[in-house]
Parts: C-alpha cells; sequence; structure tokens
C-alpha cells in the first residue's frame, strides 16, 4: 500500500498535536469545496441505479456521451492494466505514484517528460498527468494528440490523468473521447473538493468501459456519491467562481514560495518547489502544526492551499526563516 498525503492523524499522533490545530496543505484538494445540498432518504435507502440524472450532467460537463462513472480515479488506476493489452508501459516521472504501481508487473519505464517523444515507438502504452502531479508538468494538446495517434497506429494506448486540469478545461483531451487508443481520468476529489465522496470518470471507447466495468462489478458509486457529483457537475455559476479563485490562488501560493529562493511549479490547487533544505523545512512546519507533502530521499515539497487568511498568514510566517534576501 503506497503512503499519500493526507495522512493527518498519523502526523498529529507524532507530534503531539490535536487534530483540530493543524493546517493541513498536503493534499491538492480545494479548501472551499463544493457546497452538498442534503442528500434524500433514498439515496441511503435504495442501491444506486444508472439511469439517474448523473450521466446526463457528466456528459454535459465533460462535453461527451463517452463515460463510465467509477469509485474515484483509483479504481480505473488499478484497473486498466488488467483490460488494456499493453506491455510495455512508460510511466511519467515523477509523477502520481498508483500509476507506477498499477502496472508494475509489466514492462514498466518511467520516463522524464524530456525523454518521451524518443522512447515513445518502443512502447505499447503511456501514461501521463496532465498537469503532472507532484510537478506540474503541462503538454499541449497538439503534443498529447501526436503521441495519441503514433500509439493508437500500432494499437497502443495513451491514458491521460486529468485529475488537476479542472481550472484550465481547454487544455483537456476530453473532446477526444471515444476515439480508440486514448483513454482520459477525471476525478471530482480535487477541483471540487469532493475527496470523500470518491467519485470519478474514465473518458474511453465504448469497448474499454465495458470490459472495466465487468472488471469493476456492479454499483461501483453509492447512492449519496451520485447525487453529490450530479449536483456538483450541474452547477455552473459554482464552477465559474471557483475556478477564477482557485486560479487567484494558486498564483498567491506559488509568490509566497518563490521567496524561498526555489522556482514553484504546480496548478492552481498546488505548488511544488525544489529546495536543498526540503527535509528540514517540513520538519519545521510540522512542528508548528502544518502538514505537508514531502518526498523522502528528493528534495521536493508540495504545498496545497491555505483555505483561510488566519492559515495563508500562518504558513507564511512559519516559513519566514528560511526566505532568501530579495
Amino acid at each position: 500500500m503506497l503512503e499519500h498525503g493526507g495522512r493527518l492523524r498519523a502526523a498529529a499522533a507524532q507530534h503531539r498535536i490535536p487534530l483540530a490545530d493543524w493546517l493541513d496543505l498536503s493534499t491538492g484538494i480545494n479548501p472551499h469545496g463544493y457546497p452538498v445540498p442534503p442528500i434524500s432518504p433514498a439515496a441511503w435507502q435504495r442501491l444506486p441505479e444508472d439511469d439517474d440524472d448523473l450521466l446526463p450532467a457528466a456528459t454535459a460537463y465533460y462535453g461527451t456521451a463517452e463515460i463510465l462513472p467509477v469509485a474515484g480515479s483509483q479504481a480505473a488506476i488499478q484497473a486498466l492494466p488488467q483490460v488494456l493489452g499493453a506491455t510495455r508501459v512508460g510511466v511519467l516521472e515523477p509523477g502520481y505514484a498508483e500509476h507506477r504501481h498499477a502496472w508494475r508487473r509489466h514492462d514498466l519505464r518511467p520516463l522524464a517528460a524530456s525523454d518521451i517523444d524518443a522512447a515513445l515507438d518502443a512502447l505499447d502504452g503511456l501514461t501521463v498527468g496532465h498537469p503532472n502531479n507532484p510537478d506540474g508538468t503541462r503538454f499541449t494538446p497538439a503534443q498529447l494528440r501526436e503521441w495519441h495517434e503514433r500509439l493508437a497506429r500500432r494499437g497502443g494506448w495513451l491514458v491521460v490523468d486529468e485529475a488537476f486540469i479542472d481550472t484550465t478545461p481547454e487544455f483537456s483531451l476530453a473532446g477526444m473521447s471515444g476515439r480508440p487508443g486514448l483513454v482520459i481520468l477525471r476525478s471530482l476529489g480535487k477541483f471540487f473538493g469532493l475527496a470523500g465522496a470518491r467519485v470519478g470518470f474514465v473518458l474511453a471507447p465504448a469497448t474499454l468501459r465495458h470490459a472495466l466495468a465487468e472488471c469493476l462489478g456492479p454499483w461501483p458509486l453509492a447512492g449519496p456519491s451520485r447525487e453529490v457529483a450530479r449536483a456538483a457537475l450541474a452547477d455552473s455559476p459554482w464552477q465559474a467562481v471557483t475556478r477564477a479563485r482557485l486560479t487567484q490562488d494558486g498564483a498567491r501560493l506559488a509568490g509566497l514560495l518563490a521567496r524561498l529562493g526555489g522556482e514553484p511549479r504546480g496548478c492552481a490547487l498546488f505548488q511544488t518547489v525544489a529546495l536543498p533544505q526540503a527535509t528540514a523545512i517540513a520538519e519545521h512546519l510540522a512542528r508548528q502544526g502544518i502538514l505537508v507533502r514531502h518526498w523522502p530521499g528528493a528534495p521536493l515539497l508540495r504545498f496545497g492551499l491555505p483555505g483561510t487568511e488566519p492559515g495563508w498568514a500562518r504558513l507564511a510566517q512559519a516559513l519566514s526563516p528560511f526566505f532568501t534576501l530579495p
């Protein structure tokens, strides 16, 4: 089992700081998540039904009907190696570790972004984050389309994890959904701040969606999760306001972290900075009840967004001993 951000209880126990006193910046989840409406009693009392209004809402939001709801994109990540006919698989590195973990029993080839183009013709499949977690690497839609075409001509697959793309939907490949050889993963956990609902979608050709559905079994989404997802996907005014707010906050976070002397990279929901003193900074912050993501053995720190002005001030104050001179 891989370790991820969000292990707040473990940090609280380790540092003997009550849960309520922590500023948790260890995930890239929107701190101003979608305001969940009341859940109908039927959602708790009946088995979920596929012919509710979730798929129409998702179709309108993503701009395609080539959609399979899943219990978070994590469920699809784990199942894809069972249904895709790929053996030589390139995985963007650094990247979301679950992709590498899922393909570990195949001919796995970790690739830096700059090495993908040269390596592509020796691969059956390629998985990339877009934007990538944790370093924020982005590719142009034209580049991704070219890689997809090169792979698809040989019966290969391109898997694009778009978990963090909702603030920049113009860069999504969702409009290409349904083409052979292309799989797009989307999630309501980050932009919508609904990680606990475990809602994701696979945008892919019908044959692959059917194979995944068989693999994952019936009722992949709980009834309450379907209700919440349907409301969130249909709420265009909330999405527009949230997109603007997160874009502004992401730039604010990058500006703050730049004062550490590194070059922050990320997206509206998180920023990652490489620093020689990364371990010291992470430990210093934890002692003050601020949790960030640190990769042992790598000089990387990833920061999510504070959700309040006191949180912003607390983070700035805690980082101030490490600020470089202007």
